[in-house]
């Protein structure tokens, strides 16, 4: 019974260390290379996308914050800073009319 014991131990270590030194062997290959820096390119891809989204956020809610400081002060409203670069639809055919003259 011992015996049998540590021959399956040691089936199970060598099935065991043969996998990790398949794996190891296919990560040194071109192709593993390129799949772990592809996979490392995603990572820092999503980490950027997230540092991005957190940004934004941040900047509209100091946007806010200070719309609403100068409207406290001053009593007047404060446009967003995206309703102030949008353009007015009905401004729109009166240029063209203008370019046509």
């Amino acid at each position: 019974m011992k015996r049998l014991f540590w021959l399956g131990v040691g089936v199970a270590a060598g099935v065991y260390g043969s996998r990790r030194a398949t794996r190891a062997a296919q990560s040194l290959t071109p192709a593993g290379v390129g799949a772990n820096l592809a996979d490392g390119l995603r990572e820092l891809g999503a980490g950027l996308g997230a540092f991005g989204a957190e940004v934004r956020a941040g900047m509209e809610s100091r946007e806010q914050e200070l719309a609403d400081m100068v409207e406290r002060r001053t009593g007047q409203t404060v446009p967003t800073f995206a309703d102030a670069v949008a353009e007015d639809p009905a401004s729109r055919p009166q240029r063209a009319r203008r370019a046509r003259r």
